[in-house]
């Protein structure tokens, strides 16, 4: 087959000013010139993902989805009230999902996979190298942040299930460090074992399925509350502009999912971007259904005086609240793998960079830069 490599020279990867030729850099690395075989086109290809549709829909939701669930009522009080929440949400969501079509578009125009790829192939060297940092950074900090609350969350369901008050010592066994390693190793490592990101839309469906738990639960003790739960004072408008813009971050860290929607976006077995437009759409609304259940019955059920985490404002020792938080758990737990898939590259370049530096000094540096090649392989 033919094809016309562009921009092999790293020395000419920067910015352009002119239109011609930036248009040309959306075809980098490399654009086949000579029409596809027929085995190429079909859908059986190589090159052809195995997700479905649905199972996009929830690869997506479930990457949306996830502990944030829980500050949404605190978001909904920040805002000052459930009309400034919703209308917060709404016009955010028309540029969440257009930021979304337009990374498939240049990812399908660059014939790039990842994100920071994309970002490299379009914006230039630069771009791309700040864009690898930081996606290397948030991953990494992301990550550590799902871990400390599978932390959190089994702690204070030992706490209901051991009938002890949070924080007391007990058994080995119900140590935080302990828990968390054995979590990890059992059931995040499984997960993050896979090469391609599809495998994740099984464990995706049972996070959904959970987090729509989480939102019954919250629902149902608004319509039928606790005794012991007294509201606080219902916002109906934001106090300042201020406090709107306050509540951004959390709206949207709750809908993103942008820096792993182009291996979703590679993954799925039609790779275009009108389904892609379609699948986006279906899981932001799916996402926004939750989002907005969660949040007007929570801060409705305990106004400004709403925790951060709502569950904590419910009893400690209600079973069903505790049953919500090991669905939280289920959520973190399938959120973790997808976030690393996109942040695992630069694992496998530091360990990469590692057995060179060593090899060159035991093998020799052929040898030492051919053991690289396959790891990256």
């Amino acid at each position: 087959m033919a094809q016309v490599s562009i921009n092999n020279d790293y020395s000419e990867w920067d910015l352009s000013t002119d239109a011609g030729e930036r248009a040309r850099l959306l075809q980098s690395p490399c654009v086949d010139t000579a029409p596809k075989s027929e085995w190429e086109a079909s859908p059986g290809g190589l090159d052809r993902g195995t997700t479905s549709t649905l199972g996009a829909i929830f690869i997506v939701v479930n990457a949306c989805l996830g502990a944030g669930l829980l500050n949404f009522p605190a978001a909904f009080s920040t805002a000052g009230g459930v009309a400034a929440g919703i209308a917060l949400q709404m016009g955010m969501l028309v540029f969440i999902i257009s930021g979304l079509v337009i990374l498939a578009y240049c990812s399908q125009a660059s014939n790039e996979r990842t994100y920071q790829e994309v970002v490299w192939a379009v914006c230039g060297k630069l771009t791309g190298v700040l864009c690898e940092v930081a996606i290397a950074v948030y991953t990494f900090g992301t990550c550590i942040a799902f871990l400390i609350i599978i932390g959190d969350q089994q702690d204070k369901i030992i706490a209901v299930m051991a009938k002890e008050p949070e924080g007391a010592s007990g058994p080995w066994y119900t140590d935080r460090k302990f828990t968390i390693s054995l979590t990890a190793f059992l059931f995040i490592l499984p997960l993050s074992i896979p090469r391609e990101i599809g495998f994740q839309k099984y464990a995706s469906f049972l996070s959904v399925v959970g987090t729509w738990y989480v939102t019954a639960i919250v629902i149902i003790k608004y319509i039928w509350p606790d005794k012991e739960m007294t509201p606080g004072n219902i916002l109906t408008r934001p106090a300042s502009w201020m406090a709107v813009f306050n509540a951004m971050p959390t709206i949207c860290f709750g809908f993103q999912c942008h820096v792993s929607s182009v291996p979703v976006f590679n993954s799925m077995q039609q790779p275009e971007v009108k389904t892609w437009g379609g699948v986006v759409t279906a899981a932001m609304v799916i996402a926004l259904a939750v989002y907005m259940g969660t949040g007007i019955c929570g801060f409705l059920t305990f106004g400004a005086a709403v925790d951060p985490d709502v569950l904590l404002s419910y009893p400690s020792e209600d079973m069903a609240v505790a049953v919500a938080r090991a669905f939280i758990i289920l959520s973190v737990l399938t959120s973790y793998p997808i976030l690393h898939f996109c942040g695992r590259w630069w694992v496998l370049v530091s360990y990469g960079v590692l057995l060179v530096t060593l090899g060159a000094f035991i093998f020799g540096q052929t040898t030492a830069n051919a053991i690289f090649v396959d790891l990256l392989a």
